[in-house]
């Protein structure tokens, strides 16, 4: 047996009329608040000298590093106060991916143009509640038994779909699907962690991939979604038992092409359907269903044990560069990753989750994308040499994308983003965006996270790839059987994969889906071989965590770059529009 804790604690941030978070859209205010939002935590530990391992699930849309190393500094201080052991590796941030919950919460200037701007307040908050959880958790921690079980969806369950069906049906292991068929293209299984205390069910850690995107962008309030409704009804459930204290995480695994709004054909009258009828009731069924399987997974009285060592490894990556192992692109030599991109299908949103910009700009911009690349690739005498490498090598990367933003040069369509062509009136993030490049507020500031940790977590025989970003169903599977068999010599013979967890940069797909361009390719930042990088990171960490804890020699130094103070300054506190 282990011991283990669990805790929960509000992030007490009061709707005071900025965007949210998720959706980019201007007008998604928070004015009110239709549930509170939690961070969810459990410590697992083999004894009480032992350095826990930390998992906290918050009820946001992402995970930044700023939230992510404001807790580092938080809790390594908790610890040092309490004489405990504290290994960073080990601790695992992570969250629902809920769209309609605060934001502002990064460094990085692109995701907080629509907040407006960096609202220290909104950190603070989220740190100070993963602290009381993790506290709480520690308090509670003493002898438990912990399982582990799976069960999945039937396919009369109406929880998910694939959105990007014409993506997923390129990758070669897969059953080509047709538009009818898109409740089959994902993972319908869903594991279950179970903690029981004295042979009770206390606290349970779920993996499932769906989208919490059941609340549309025109609503007004903070509220968790369907992973928080999904905590709430779990928690209720387990507390008839006379336990008041029960805690239910509902994380994400490979939710990034999956949705919880029907896609097929009829697919906009269904969604409007659903508004007609409330958004906040179908959130609530959604997570009501994911919570009924879970608890049904664990009430199976044939339920697996687990134990044995708990073990951590955690390496940040400069993913602008990797060179990617053959084996993760076909045998293919030389593939690497490259600076940050975003392409026209990201402006242009998802077709039933989140609309973006209107076709007739998605048009335009492709065209003037594809435009801008002719004229780059074919004009190289008027470019130095050192342009010519860096565009050959950008357009290789980036392959099928049509490039709109360049987030590392901070161009838009080959402009600065200051005189980018697209008029502040059509849309006030744009017009945030000009006025930033403007007053100097982001000249040395990343517009987007590229330094990015990767972690493999172990408890016995499973492990646990924690991702940033959204790994679509198929990447993600790679991910898995990438890890299965590298970590098989130690006893593993199980992976699962966290998604959202201690970053975020987009989104991750396979190189065959990359090709079609649709909003997770065109949001894959780093280019078509974002998947074998990240393949190639794990890997490499895998060996490092089949080496004793005193023998291992990954890079335990590198961490983002700091972002200017004066800069950060600029873009700080705005007041909502």
């Amino acid at each position: 047996m282990f011991e283990i804790g669990w805790g929960r604690s509000e992030i007490a941030i009061e709707p005071r009329g900025y965007a949210m978070n998720g959706y980019g859209m201007p007008g998604h205010r928070a004015r009110r608040a239709r549930t509170p939002l939690f961070v969810r935590t459990l410590v697992i530990r083999q004894g009480p000298t032992d350095a826990p391992l930390i998992v906290c699930l918050a009820d946001l849309a992402m995970i930044t590093h700023a939230l992510r190393s404001g807790a580092v500094d938080a809790l390594a201080k908790h610890f040092e106060s309490t004489d405990q052991r504290f290994d960073e590796d080990r601790l695992v941030v992570t969250c629902t991916h809920s769209h309609s919950v605060p934001g502002g919460c990064g460094h990085e200037a692109l995701y907080n143009l629509v907040t407006p701007g960096f609202q220290p307040d909104h950190v603070r908050a989220v740190i100070n509640a993963i602290v009381n959880s993790v506290t709480t958790a520690l308090a509670t921690a003493a002898e438990s038994e912990l399982t582990i079980g799976r069960g999945a969806f039937t396919i009369d369950d109406e929880v998910a779909w694939n959105r990007s069906i014409t993506a997923y049906n390129r990758n070669p292991e897969v059953a080509h699907l047709a538009t009818t068929q898109t409740h089959l293209g994902l993972d319908r299984e869903m594991t279950v962690l179970q903690v029981r205390r004295d042979g009770d069910l206390r606290a349970l850690m779920a993996l499932f991939g769906v989208h919490a995107t059941c609340l549309g962008n025109h609503l007004d309030a903070h509220d968790g979604d369907n992973k928080g409704y999904a905590a709430t009804h779990a928690e209720a459930a387990m507390a008839e038992g006379g336990h008041i204290d029960t805690v239910a995480l509902f994380a994400q695994a490979t939710a990034g092409d999956v949705s919880p709004h029907f896609h097929g054909p009829g697919q906009r009258r269904r969604r409007r359907e659903v508004r007609d009828s409330g958004d906040d009731l179908y959130a609530r069924h959604n997570g009501v269903l994911q919570a009924d399987l879970a608890l049904e997974i664990s009430a199976d009285p044939v339920r697996r044990p687990l134990d044995g060592p708990i073990d951590a490894v955690m390496t940040f990556v400069d993913f602008t560069d990797v060179e990617v192992h053959p084996q993760f692109v076909g045998g293919i030599h030389g593939a690497r990753t490259s600076d940050p991109c975003l392409g026209a299908a990201f402006f242009v949103g998802t077709p039933v989750d989140g609309l973006g910009a209107p076709k007739t700009l998605g048009w335009v911009a492709r065209a003037l994308a594809r435009q801008l690349r002719r004229r780059r690739l074919s004009r190289p005498a008027t470019q130095t040499a050192a342009d010519r490498r860096y565009y050959r090598d950008l357009y290789a990367s980036q392959g099928a994308k049509d490039i709109v933003m360049e987030a590392g040069p901070k161009l838009n369509v080959g402009r600065p983003l200051a005189k980018t062509m697209l008029p502040d009136f059509v849309d006030p993030s744009v017009a945030q965006m000009k006025r930033e490049a403007r007053t100097g507020a982001i000249d040395h500031s990343p517009l987007l996270a590229t330094v990015l940790p990767v972690q493999i977590v172990r408890i016995g025989s499973l492990a646990m790839a924690c991702c940033p970003g959204e790994f679509t169903t198929v990447a993600g599977r790679r991910v898995r059987e990438t890890l299965t068999e590298l970590l098989g010599p130690l006893g593993v013979d199980e992976v699962l994969i966290l998604t959202y967890s201690n970053d975020y940069m987009g989104y991750v797909t396979t190189a065959e889906e990359y090709q079609i361009q649709n909003y997770e390719g065109g949001n894959t930042i780093f280019g078509q071989w974002t998947l074998g990088a990240f393949q190639t990171a794990f890997a490499d960490l895998a060996s490092q965590l089949q080496r004793p804890a005193d023998q291992r020699n990954h890079d335990r130094a590198t961490r983002p770059p700091a972002v200017p103070a004066d800069e950060l300054a600029k873009r700080t506190a705005l007041p909502p529009r």
